[in-house]
């Protein structure tokens, strides 16, 4: 009977993977792997070694935050307007100063990494692809598996808070406006649960939260369907109008590895946003999340997933920034 259960969950991961047709890895135009092969040859192992360097923090007892929040930065310069480094750039009203913005890290990791490129390729290797193998790199740091980065990105030179605000997702959104955001994107509502997999590492902040624990729906309640034991460990946190931005609570209440405990959080309803639990309460997408928690399926389909965001909204034509957080 044993042999028979393994054979036929066996089978179910075969049929799932052979579906991701749209995580196909076939690259997008102008993206290569080993981009920099010929005209910066050290470029990937300059970042990994500055980022490494870079991603334990004596003073955080949880450790490897920067590595977390290099992760993050990825998402946030790709999900608006294109992975571009506009997420970089500094300015009275742009991206970084949006209030969906507030907590983002690795900013000086990337500016470290780019020094030291323009030291030895000046001109070559763009911030956008900086932040495309940091990220990268900070999986690995994390225990997660390694997948292959692309590169041949060139640099935006507009970066607005209001289209931060207006194209990240909220941690109040429901699976259907989840997919609607993604699907702007060109990513898939199963691309959208992946990347989402990247909570496992995550951290989030009593402004994020306040909302479903204290108006749920603007009804002036909890969220009725969060469990009470939970709901008051996150109201001792976060007191209603009293709460400081210092707190720090994990996205994942199992682990801080790069692993599936992001899943099985969701599974025993221990999810902190909406938009988390909402992936395992949702009939349409608890399938995946029950899938993704076996651990090798997860880590190959989320290299895939960030090669397919990694490709949202590329710019192949314009500048290499030879500081990143401002235009040549």
């Amino acid at each position: 009977m044993t042999s028979l259960v393994y054979t036929f969950t066996s089978l179910i991961l075969i049929m799932f993977v052979s579906s991701f047709r749209v995580i196909a890895d076939t690259g997008g135009a102008g993206l290569q792997d080993n981009y920099y092969k010929s005209s910066c040859p050290p470029a990937e192992a300059v970042v990994k070694r500055v980022a490494v360097a870079n991603f334990t923090d004596p003073s955080d007892p949880r450790g490897l935050r920067f590595a977390a929040g290099l992760l993050r930065l990825s998402f946030h310069d790709c999900h608006v307007d294109g992975c571009d480094a506009s997420v970089l750039l500094d300015g009275p009203n742009a991206e970084k100063t949006a209030e969906v913005n507030t907590f983002l890290t690795g900013f000086e990791i990337i500016d470290k990494a780019k020094a030291e490129l323009e030291s030895v390729c000046p001109g070559v290797v763009s911030c956008a692809d900086i932040i495309a193998y940091a990220a990268r790199d900070a999986v690995i740091a994390l225990n997660g598996t390694s997948f292959n980065v692309q590169g041949g990105r060139k640099d935006g030179i507009v970066s607005l808070a209001s289209r931060a605000q207006a194209q990240l997702p909220s941690p109040d959104m429901t699976v259907t406006e989840l997919t609607a955001n993604f699907a702007r994107k060109g990513l898939s509502m199963d691309q959208m649960v992946i990347l989402s997999g990247s909570h496992t590492s995550a951290a989030s902040h009593c402004p994020s939260i306040v909302r479903r624990l204290y108006n749920f729906n603007g009804t002036g309640q909890t969220d009725p369907s969060m469990p009470s034991a939970l709901a008051d460990r996150l109201k001792a946190l976060c007191p209603k109008n009293t709460f400081n931005d210092t707190v720090i609570i994990p996205l994942d209440s199992l682990s801080f590895s790069f692993d599936t405990g992001y899943y099985r959080t969701l599974q025993i309803h221990e999810g902190v946003f909406t938009s988390d639990q909402s992936l395992y309460d949702d009939q349409r997408t608890q399938p995946l999340v029950n899938l993704l928690t076996n651990n090798a399926l997860f880590q190959a389909q989320f290299g895939q997933a960030m090669r397919a965001m990694g490709r949202v909204g590329v710019k192949l034509t314009g500048e290499i920034r030879r500081d990143c957080r401002k235009v040549n």
